[in-house]
Formats: structure tokens, sequence, C-alpha cells
């Protein structure tokens, strides 16, 4: 039998053992959508996926269907919007309003809908819906800010009521403009806020929204806003959605009084802090 000599055997354990403290290699952390309010995240598309072309349907219309995150307003619709402070033309006393409320007054934190053209850190979609007549409907779908109520987007040709009845999603009604998606909504009620700030408007609120994707993991939204109850003049901004990757959907959330998302599982309320929610009974 062959020996091995000890001073080599000494030497692969003295390798193996360098080896093995070497620290591992280090792993990138997916990329995700923070947001300052309560540090909640939804992964988005890495790179590679999200540069990938527009992905479209049987009829040759880009496919938007998602799920996104982003794409609208949460803290600050001003700076989020891509305006400078003080550029968004509040009237004196739609200001003095929004300077008067309070973060957790927010109507859409006690199981209202959030509506347009708000968004938070959890993932939404459009449902692009086809019948025997073609595309008829879009409709919009959140995992939370929806407060049980789906937004939907006429595409048939129907014209505004010419009296609608003031809702929390108003009356919407959509074309395509080539690969842009152009939704025309009206009729709105005036208890929604346009960001946590307290941003306010008044049922004149009329709305135009310009999706378009530009690549897979891109979709971008110019937002105009018409509300001479509210504004000075109309407002034009501009958001960006970011594509959550391939294989994640929007989960089931039910928006319920005093609802503590997770204290069944002994997470703590991260909400203690701005008044939310009941403390948990100490043993």
């Amino acid at each position: 039998m062959r020996k091995i000599p000890l001073l080599v055997v000494a030497g692969l354990v003295l390798t193996l053992l360098a080896r093995a403290q070497e620290p591992a290699p280090r792993q990138e952390p997916p990329v995700r959508l923070t947001t300052g309010l309560a540090g909640e995240f939804t992964p988005l598309a890495p790179p590679e996926i999200a540069s990938r072309p527009v992905p479209r349907l049987h009829d040759g219309r880009p496919d938007i269907s998602g799920p996104w995150v982003g794409g609208g307003s949460n803290d600050d619709i001003e700076r989020e919007g891509g305006l400078k402070p003080g550029e968004l033309p509040l009237l004196p006393w739609a200001r003095k309003l929004r300077e008067s409320r309070r973060e957790e007054d927010e109507p859409y934190l006690y199981c209202t809908p959030m509506s347009v053209p708000r968004s938070n850190p959890y993932p939404w979609r459009f449902v692009q819906s086809y019948t025997a007549q073609g595309p008829t409907h879009i409709f919009v779908v959140h995992e939370n800010g929806d407060a049980g109520s789906v937004r939907q987007i006429f595409m048939d040709g129907r014209p505004h009521p010419a009296d609608p009845l003031p809702t929390w999603w108003g009356h919407s009604i959509g074309v395509w403009e080539g690969d842009t998606l152009v939704i025309d909504t009206v009729g709105y009620n005036d208890k929604f806020w346009f960001d946590s700030h307290g941003t306010p408007h008044t049922e004149q609120l009329h709305t135009i929204e310009r999706w378009t994707r530009i690549n897979y993991g891109t979709m971008t939204h110019d937002f105009t806003i018409d509300d001479p109850g509210a504004f000075s003049r109309p407002v034009q901004l501009r958001f960006t959605a970011r594509a959550v990757p391939p294989g994640h959907e929007i989960l089931e959330f039910i928006c319920a009084e005093n609802n503590q998302y997770g204290v069944a599982a002994g997470i703590e309320n991260i909400y203690r802090e701005k008044g939310f929610g009941l403390e948990k009974p100490q043993p």
C-alpha cells in the first residue's frame, strides 16, 4: 500500500482549515421599495429582468397587468410628483387645511379607499378584461388601499354621465393612444387625501392619467390635476411604477376596525407610536 508523507497530510489539513475560515461570498439583498411611514417593503424585479422588452397581449396592446409598486403619491404628492417645495398651486383655504391635518387622521387608514393617484408600499395590478365585444373594462386592484372596493375603468367608448354621483374612485373612461393608456376621471367625492400630508381637493376634481410601460420593469404615470375649487391652475405631475419579480402576486388584506396585522404571530405593532391598534396585553 502506498503511503502518503505526513508533511503532505498536514499541509492538506491546514489548507482545508484556511478555506473554512474564509468569509462566504457576499449575497446582494433584493431590490426593494421602502417608505418612511413604517419600514414596509416590496421586492422589485432585478435589473436583468426589469430591462426586458414590454410584454404584449394577443391584440398587440402592451400588457400592463403587473403587479406593480408605486406609480403615485404616498407621503407628499408635491415632492413625489416632481415639484419643488411650494410649487403645488393650492388655494389659500386648501393650503391652510393641509397644514391643519395630521397623518394619523388620514381616511384610508380607517378602511376607506385611498383613491387616485395614491400608492403605498404594497403591490397592485391592472386587470385588462376582454369579452366578446373586445376590451370593455380595466380594473385596478390593490393589495392594501381598496377598502373592499375595486376601481373600474370603462374601455367601451361610453362618455361620462352628465351629473355623476360623487364616489371615492369617480367615473373613469379609458382609451389607448398608441402604447399609452389614457384614463379620464370625474365625479370624485372630496373625502380622500392626495397624500399623508393631507393635500385636499373638491368635487370639481378632474384627473387625466397617462400610463406608458417603457420596458418590463418600468411604467411611467403622467398625472394631471384640474380642480379649480382647490388649485389655482391645472398641475402636471409624474410618477414611476416598478414591476415586482415574476411569480410574485398581491396578497389578501382585509380592512377591519382595529386590524392589527401580524399580532397573531407576535409581531410588534409598528404603528403603536402613531396611536393605531390596541396595546397587546402583557402577561
